[in-house]
């Protein structure tokens, strides 16, 4: 074992308690009278999006409606795709917007403010990236630490870097707890092989509803990401080396 395991209980148990539920909300300001503002609260330690009860779910919500192939779920069990299921109540805003369309995003969190002029792809990508992560498909689970320090409009650089991280500080909490690490990284190329897929499914079940292209092409946002982190992560980390010269002196 490289690290040794700290037994403390009753700290994590205070710290739990002392968690503050993360919110994020993004407002998209297209002109002085047009804007869109979403609200997103997640719950303190479990992370999961606090999504309105939908009474009447959709037919393109349901599990079997364009399935991502490699869906693990059961229609036996999930009636509906829970990504699908937490976009009923955000994606009618946007029905009138083309991906193209340019707006002012702000994204405030508890932190911090965060703005930037973008494309409604842009902003609703960086949006939809939370709700996929945090809606508890089995998939997507993999990149919920992240979404505690999310970061809108992340570059693939800055991608990178989080998912890494992210990724090793998983790897040293599984030796904490006695389980086998993977320093490699193989399950994380894996996960965004994945993710790919799944994103693929979501892209054709938003084309089936989509009356303009802005909600189908946010799903694509996301998948440039997918796709450029599994062949490019580890040349992209060789490219971030230099910022660890100091780690590497004898």
């Amino acid at each position: 074992m490289l690290f040794k395991k700290h037994e403390n209980e009753s700290g994590m148990q205070k710290m739990s308690k002392d968690h503050q539920p993360p919110y994020f909300y993004y407002n998209f300001q297209f002109d002085k009278n047009r804007s869109v503002r979403i609200d997103l609260h997640l719950e303190a330690d479990t992370l999961a999006y606090r999504a309105p009860t939908i009474v009447d779910a959709p037919e393109w919500t349901l599990l079997d409606f364009e399935k991502c192939n490699n869906c693990t779920l059961k229609s036996e069990e999930n009636e509906c795709c829970p990504i699908a299921l937490n976009l009923v109540d955000i994606l009618p805003r946007f029905r009138n917007y083309v991906s193209y369309d340019r707006v002012q995003v702000t994204v405030e969190t508890r932190e911090r403010t965060y703005s930037k002029s973008a494309s409604v792809q842009q902003g609703l990508g960086s949006l939809l990236g939370i709700i996929m992560v945090t809606s508890g498909c089995p998939i997507m689970d993999v990149l919920r630490p992240m979404v505690r320090f999310h970061l809108p409009f992340a570059s693939i650089d800055e991608t990178i870097f989080r998912s890494a991280s992210s990724w090793l500080l998983g790897q040293y909490f599984r030796v904490q707890n006695e389980l086998e690490p993977d320093w490699d990284m193989v399950g994380l190329l894996k996960a965004y092989e994945e993710i790919q897929i799944l994103n693929v499914g979501m892209t054709n079940r938003l084309r089936n509803i989509s009356e303009t292209d802005a909600n189908a092409n946010a799903v694509i946002v996301l998948d440039v990401f997918a796709k450029e982190l599994p062949y490019s992560i580890f040349d992209g980390l060789k490219k971030l080396e230099y910022l660890y010269s100091s780690y590497l002196k004898k």
